[in-house]
């Protein structure tokens, strides 16, 4: 199944599902049609309640669409709706670094940085990646917690703070929990996936080259409002049996920037759960993203998004998350 967060008046997110043709799909309000069907127990629910009420709660969704197929007054057409991230808010957000190609490749993009900064074109000409990959990368999943306030959804336009001007996508996927737990072995973590969406981690490179000197991680380079964005919607873990070979693209106006895949993880994402959860406690609907995808951003290809670009980020069997990049001051 694919879920979503939907609204029609911009005042009313709900938790829809989708139905019909896999290409001409229509939104299906979860909310309405609970009540239709009398699950009186999902009426009311948002997609978080959905995810928090396990196994139980994905059946009664089955039941609902099931009596629901027949009444189209209930469903919508893709078009006609606004969908938000999946979930709005989720109860936590991490991003990790497990992409080989990123992790050599980010270095040299942030030391062009550096060079011409100092005014030295020539030396940010010749820097090129690592040789090999630090070994902190192999030993254990590397990652950050961001702000999971500031999350965005497909369609939606992305501000770019006015105290940055190096402006950068970044193409990676995720996961959403599908319970809690503590101390998870990795044998054990795949019944915590609740199912994968597209990620696209917008960074303020100059900010966060600034911020990186303090060694803490980024913080305004990634912290800023609308700029994680998470869509369309969440592909049921069901659906995608093997996510570790998908193909990933980034298109800039249509031009195709990145044409990689999600082959070569140095951890999988049931190593990152086992590794998150030792002596601390997750909870369902919490966020992993899979980090960069090798070649996956404007920072390894040396290239800078502008004002008013259209960011298309596409994975294999989820789908392809658009949006549209705006200077504070519109130019």
């Amino acid at each position: 199944m694919r879920f979503v967060t939907f609204t029609r008046n911009a005042s009313d997110p709900r938790p829809g599902v989708l139905v019909g043709p896999e290409k001409q799909p229509w939104v299906l309000d979860l909310r309405a049609a609970a009540e239709r069907s009398e699950e009186i127990q999902f009426a009311s629910t948002s997609m978080l309640d959905l995810i928090e009420g396990g196994e139980r709660a994905i059946d009664t969704v089955r039941r609902i669409v099931e009596r629901a197929s027949a009444e189209g007054e209930l469903s919508y057409p893709l078009g006609t709706v606004t969908l938000l991230a999946p979930v709005p808010e989720p109860p936590q957000m991490r991003d990790f670094s497990v992409f080989p190609g990123h992790i050599r490749n980010a270095p040299a993009g942030m030391q062009r940085i550096a060079a011409r900064k100092q005014g030295d074109e020539c030396k940010a000409k010749a820097l090129k990646p690592l040789d090999d990959i630090p070994q902190v990368y192999r030993e254990r999943p590397i990652y950050y917690i961001t702000n999971r306030f500031s999350v965005s959804g497909h369609d939606a336009d992305v501000t770019w703070p006015d105290y940055s001007g190096l402006m950068d996508f970044e193409l990676e996927f995720g996961i959403f929990l599908s319970r809690g737990g503590r101390n998870i072995p990795a044998s054990e973590a795949r019944k915590h996936i609740f199912g994968y969406t597209v990620y696209n981690d917008f960074s303020a490179r100059d900010t966060q080259f600034e911020e990186m000197q303090g060694m803490l991680g980024p913080a305004k380079g990634k912290s800023f409002d609308a700029g994680n964005v998470l869509g369309p919607w969440i592909v049921t873990s069901d659906e995608i049996p093997d996510p570790y070979s998908l193909v990933m693209r980034a298109r800039v106006n249509g031009e195709t920037w990145t044409d990689s895949d999600g082959s070569g993880m140095l951890h999988s994402f049931e190593e990152m759960i086992a590794y998150v959860s030792r002596g601390e406690t997750l909870r369902a609907g919490e966020f992993f993203g899979s980090g960069t995808v090798g070649g996956g951003c404007g920072l390894e290809l040396d290239r800078w998004l502008q004002h008013g670009d259209i960011v298309e980020l596409e994975v294999e069997r989820i789908g392809v998350l658009r949006n549209r990049v705006l200077c504070a001051n519109g130019s």
